[in-house]
C-alpha cells in the first residue's frame, strides 16, 4: 500500500512538471508582467482548446500532488 502511494506520488509529480513545461507563457517582458497577471487573474483572457485542456489537467495533477503528499506524509509518519 505505501509502495503503491508513493508510486501514485512520484506519477503525480512528474506529470505535472511535464503540463506545466508544456504551457506557454501569458505574458512576455516588463510590460505583461505588470498587466499581464491582473489580465489572467480577472479572466480577461479565455483559454481555448489545448490551453482550456492544460489548464484544467494541471489543476487537477496539483490537487492529485497535494493530496497525495498529504497521504504520504500521514502514513510515513504513523
Amino acid at each position: 500500500m505505501v509502495i503503491f502511494v508513493k508510486i501514485l506520488l512520484i506519477i503525480a509529480s512528474i506529470g505535472l512538471i511535464c503540463v506545466v513545461l508544456l504551457q506557454k507563457g501569458k505574458s512576455a517582458g516588463l510590460s505583461g508582467a505588470i498587466s499581464g497577471g491582473a489580465e489572467h487573474l480577472f479572466g480577461k483572457q479565455k483559454a481555448r482548446g489545448l490551453e482550456l485542456f492544460l489548464s484544467r489537467f494541471t489543476m487537477g495533477l496539483a490537487a492529485a500532488f497535494f493530496i497525495l503528499s498529504i497521504v504520504v506524509a500521514y502514513i510515513v509518519k504513523g
